[in-house]
């Protein structure tokens, strides 16, 4: 038998065995390559990040210890790391408003506000850079966003924060309509802290809102009945209130509390000089009436006298013309001389209060009895 001899493999059916083995073994290095390079990429921008939040952790303490010049020094190096980082830009503003460059603080916080228009800090800090350049519009605009904006936290105690700030800005503006708004929003959300409703009552007493002064006071007391500051509150408010029964009671409790208080001790003694000189008040008889008449009709006697101003003459003359009648048996015989009598009172210690002098004593009292029935 005769074997046939065997032909050689073409050396291109040896690469075309090879090649998939070759390809595999690129793909596979291919791979290793891609991961090293990818863990050395992971790797430096972790060194990197990790950089960041060392120099912002410096800066952070600096700034809380208010170290300005080294909180943007290293606010600034943490943001070479990481030059789009939300919360290294805010503490940067931050910063930069604690050095009172607030033009470049601004900057920063339009572009953050850009980004998140909700930020409740971003809008914090906006509305106060507005209120610091009078810029009345657009602060309110910031504190309202601050107000209704998201917060990390207890949101509701850093959305009554920021209102209690926007509060403070309208009261410092003089624009009290508006305070008295946001108060009325502020009270409608409080939780039932004595201290909260005794600092509302405050605020609404500086706005002049003396009805909700004394509500948020009395709430206060419900809970804290004998806190001497609150005492005194309620009882300044419903001074000027024009309820002076209620003033004296507070007032009274305030004194006992805090005897060293004068101011409170002399607005008791006007409350009680008021309560005794009102002539037209209920529950007293006709005798102690024409009493207090006689009295009063005295005082404002002693008022024109001690009047250095030459204009009061004409009521100097209707004084001494009535005197004589003034007595318990002329304002008997004459009903109608208790209203006369204390219609010239009144004259007298309004015009006296303008041409000679701050009324004191009885006079202050007469003042005020004068403007608490006006009208009547």
């Amino acid at each position: 038998m005769v074997t046939e001899p065997r032909q050689a493999e073409p050396e291109g059916g040896l690469y075309l065995g090879r090649k998939p083995v070759t390809l595999a073994l690129l793909s596979v290095l291919a791979v290793v390559c891609f991961a090293g390079v990818s863990g050395l990429s992971r790797a430096y921008h972790g060194q990197q990040a990790a950089l960041g939040d060392r120099w912002f952790t410096r800066g952070v303490a600096d700034l809380k210890d208010h170290r300005f010049d080294r909180a943007v020094s290293e606010f600034r190096t943490a943001l070479r790391y990481s030059r789009d980082n939300f919360d290294y830009q805010l503490n940067l503003a931050q910063a930069l408003i604690g050095l009172k460059r607030t033009s470049e603080a601004n900057a920063y916080l339009i572009n953050l506000w850009g980004r998140e228009p909700e930020n409740g800090l971003v809008n914090l800090e906006l509305a106060r850079i507005a209120a610091q350049n009078k810029d009345t519009g657009q602060a309110l605009r910031y504190y309202h966003n601050a107000i209704y904006a998201t917060w990390p936290g207890d949101q509701e105690v850093q959305r009554r924060d920021a209102r209690l700030e926007l509060i403070e800005f309208l009261l410092g503006i003089n624009d009290k309509t508006q305070a008295q708004a946001e108060l009325i929003a502020l009270a409608a959300n409080l939780n039932g802290d004595p201290a909260e409703h005794a600092h509302a009552g405050d605020l609404f007493f500086r706005a002049q809102d003396y009805e909700h002064a004394l509500a948020e006071y009395r709430a206060s007391l419900k809970l804290d009945r004998n806190n001497p500051a609150v005492l005194v509150g309620a009882g300044r408010a419903a001074f000027e209130l024009r309820q002076y029964t209620l003033a004296q009671r507070y007032l009274q409790a305030a004194v006992s509390a805090d005897p060293s208080n004068t101011q409170s001790e002399g607005l008791l003694k006007t409350a009680t000089l008021v309560l005794q000189m009102d002539p037209f008040q209920r529950k007293i008889s006709v005798e102690e009436r024409r009493q207090i008449v006689m009295e009063a009709f005295a005082a404002a006697g002693e008022r024109l006298k001690a009047c250095p101003a030459g204009g009061l003459a004409s009521l100097s003359e209707s004084w001494e013309k009535m005197k004589p009648n003034i007595t318990q048996r002329g304002l008997r015989q004459d009903p109608d001389l208790v209203e006369a009598s204390m219609d010239l009172v009144f004259n007298i210690e309004r015009q006296a209060s303008t041409g000679c002098g701050a009324p004191t004593g009885a006079d202050t009292a007469l003042l005020l009895i004068a403007k608490m029935h006006e009208g009547n």
